[in-house]
């Protein structure tokens, strides 16, 4: 968005309700309401919407910078008509500003955005329904009409006659913040936690919005800023650029930053001089805003944790244990004969507090870890199970027989309270057992450890070769790199496995060498070669809705489609598309942007919810459809059963395909994995590998051979900026 002056202000609110005033040089300004969300990109802001000038019934398509667009909402814009080539004649927004809604699609937005207490988005749509464009008038002039609505007793109206009476007392706010660009939703965000507060803090300083409100970014921020007038080069919004640069790395799996590499970074999405951001991140340093590690410097969270998980990690594996040897009738009790290395692995988990379990597919890790556990148990000690997503800790309770939770479970977290399981109440047990400990980032390791007391043992088990955390930090593989944690790689391919083309495929792939192809009849691993991306997509969907389940006798939930990309042809969200409709065509359904939700669709949820319990990676199944109220009903794999609310639709996606990386900690019994050049910035060893491992019965590859090939070659993986390792070292020589 650009920034206003306020003599612009002026001028474009004297412009009447409804009319368009062209201006010079082609301009034109317009107030208008969405009628449908064509495309938005929550990343960069960027929409085009299908919209309406009032009193009018023609469309009109328009670009540009959006914060939150929704059918119903109302803008002022302020553009220029353009020719495009794909949607012809329309405007580019070079400035919107939302106003207070006066439609029933937009008040039912207002009122389920949360600003007043005891209306949800289901009340919401209860009220509008009730007394459609007349709603916010009647909540004005007579607002005991509300008892007519069902769910609405006296009790219930007291709560929203207060709070709407608190509201219209922020409402000067409210009406500020739209004048800078803020979208209603996000006014109200900041109304609620400010109150009569709220101009007087924006005014001081927009930035502190980041740490306070929900949803609110450095982008949001320092557009707000520059509406406001602020100094580009002021040291507020230097600050704030510099932290937004650190957030961004995280997200990128580092805990920190060099210090000349931060500075030439945030100048650039600050675009001042770099001296000028130094002189800021000396301030930051200063005040013990971000921590300066010899030049290494970090958010004080990723700092603190890391620092954290080395001390404490050492801390357990010093601490003092009782040392068991296992006897001549543990090792011959069952049918199941160990080999060495698996030998090896239990008599260290009897000796060591804190071990390491590593190894590929086919090489022993369930039956070792089993062995572990038998071993524990037979002198009595209580072992606990956990893994970092529902899907993994499923699996490990199917392979071992006891339950095993997600470490959110295990640590009792709980949204208004956090982990209730910490080092003032830590876990009890006498060891902890967590697979697929290659997903735990840095911060979670932090939460796990500081649960786990001195005298329990601690078992990760994971596989170093497969993708890293999708968080900060490289958590196993610098555990493992520091040489400080007993660690056990198994790489014995046993004969059984040996047996399966997956196994000895995905090993191959480890070794930077090709797959072998082996497409016969009884074979579990197929590479189907095609140059024709449309192709591809028409045999991934013959392949998934009739010819495996045909010769294979599996179900098409039985198959999940992984593919490198979210875009492209052959990316999950075209694939997407193509298999819903295919597999399930027809049915009650829901529209949320270019998504039709319907009964029976394979969903994902893609953010953690912690008020419903289901988080990043969680898939299920709709079982319901709520057309009144635009909600839909998912039952998840991992348990609970959810109603998804409008504002809950952007953090779930349909999951016919999903990308490897959101695979991680999952397996199926059939894999369809595209391959092509089109992926080329995702073509990696790790990722094909990752691929391949998550298949149990078959694996199909499908696409070019060179992309598979360059894939094998790519091991440039990047290196993440952690220091536990360096800290690990340096801990245990104390």
């Amino acid at each position: 968005m650009k920034r206003i002056n306020s003599k612009q202000e002026v001028i474009e609110l004297t412009i009447p309700f409804g009319r368009s005033v062209e201006k010079p040089q082609g301009g034109v300004h317009m107030r208008i309401r969405v009628v449908h969300v064509r495309y938005f990109n929550e990343s960069n802001g960027f929409a085009i919407l299908i919209v309406r000038k009032d009193f009018s019934t023609k469309d009109i398509t328009i670009k540009g910078s959006f914060e939150d667009p929704c059918e119903g909402a109302v803008y002022d814009i302020d553009g220029e008509w353009v020719e495009d080539k794909k949607y012809g004649k329309q405007i580019d927004v070079k400035f919107a500003r939302p106003t207070m809604p006066d439609k029933a699609d937009g008040i039912r937005k207002f009122l389920g955005g949360g600003i007043i207490n005891g209306i949800g988005e289901s009340l919401a749509d209860r009220i509008v329904d009730k007394f459609g464009d007349k709603t916010l008038e009647v909540m004005d002039s007579n607002i005991n009409m509300l008892l007519a609505v069902d769910g609405i007793g006296k009790k219930k109206l007291k709560d929203i006659s207060e709070s709407w009476k608190s509201f219209n007392g922020n409402r000067e706010s409210v009406i500020y913040l739209l004048s800078l660009g803020v979208s209603l939703g996000y006014a109200a965000k900041i109304c609620k936690k400010y109150g009569k507060e709220t101009i007087s803090t924006v005014k001081s300083n927009p930035y502190i919005l980041i740490d306070d409100v929900d949803g609110i970014g450095f982008a949001k921020a320092d557009s707000i800023a520059l509406n406001m007038g602020f100094d580009v080069k002021g040291d507020k919004r230097l600050r704030a650029g510099l932290v937004y640069t650190l957030t961004q790395a995280s997200y990128d799996g580092d805990c920190y930053m060099e210090r000349k590499n931060l500075v030439t970074s945030a100048s650039e999405v600050l675009k001042v001089d770099k001296e000028l951001v130094a002189k800021s991140l000396n301030g930051l340093i200063s005040d013990e805003a971000v921590n300066d590690n010899d030049g290494a410097i970090y958010l004080p969270t990723y700092f603190y944790d890391e620092t954290s998980v080395a001390k404490k990690l050492v801390m357990l594996l010093n601490a003092s244990a009782k040392s068991i040897s296992l006897s001549e009738y543990f090792w011959k009790s069952g049918n199941i004969t160990y080999d060495d290395i698996q030998k090896e692995a239990i008599n260290k988990a009897m000796v060591s507090k804190v071990m390491v379990l590593t190894g590929g597919p086919g090489t022993g890790k369930t039956t070792t870890i089993n062995g572990i556990i038998k071993a524990w148990k037979s002198v009595g000690m209580e072992v606990l199970l956990a893994a970092p997503t529902g899907r993994a800790a499923k699996r490990m309770n199917e392979a071992t027989g006891y339950e095993a939770k997600t470490i959110h479970r295990l640590l009792e977290y709980t949204p208004n309270f956090g982990f209730q399981r910490n080092e003032n109440n830590p876990l009890e047990g006498d060891a902890l057992v967590v697979d697929e400990a290659s997903m735990i980032d840095i911060e979670l390791m932090f939460r796990l450890v500081s649960a786990i007391p001195a005298n329990m043992r601690l078992l990760l088990v994971g596989d170093i070769d497969q993708l890293p955390s999708v968080g900060a930090g490289n958590v196993l593989r610098d555990i493992i790199a520091s040489n400080v944690i007993p660690t056990v790689r198994l790489t014995r391919i046993f004969r059984q496995a040996a047996t399966s083309r997956i196994i000895t495929n995905a090993h191959l792939v480890n070794e930077g060498k090709m797959p072998e192809k082996d497409n016969g009849v009884k074979s579990d691993f197929f590479m189907m070669n095609n140059d024709d991306y449309l192709r591809i997509e028409d045999i991934i969907v013959d392949l998934v809705t009739w010819r495996l389940p045909e010769y294979y006798g599996v179900t098409t939930d039985d198959i999940q489609v992984l593919s490198p990309m979210r875009r492209t042809n052959n990316g999950i969200q075209n694939l997407n598309h193509r298999l819903q409709q295919a597999i399930n065509p027809i049915g009650d359904s829901i529209t949320y942007g270019d998504t039709i939700f319907r009964i029976g669709d394979k969903v994902m949820q893609l953010k953690n919810n912690y008020d419903n319990g289901i988080f990043n990676g969680d898939t299920g199944k709709i079982v319901d459809v709520d057309k009144a109220h635009r909600t839909f009903t998912v039952s998840f794999d991992s348990g609970p059963t959810v109603d998804i609310t409008s504002k809950m639709m952007k953090d779930i996606c349909l999951s016919y395909a999903t990308t490897i990386h959101k695979s991680q900690g999952s397996e199926y019994k059939v894999v369809v994995m595209p391959m092509t050049m089109q992926f080329f910035t995702m073509l990696q060893r790790n990722l094909l590998y990752t691929g391949i491992t998550r298949a149990k019965k078959v694996c199909v590859l499908i696409g070019q051979k060179k992309a598979i090939a360059m894939a094998v070659r790519n091991n440039a993986v990047k290196k993440r900026n952690t220091l536990l390792k360096e800290r690990l070292i340096s801990e245990s020589k104390k």
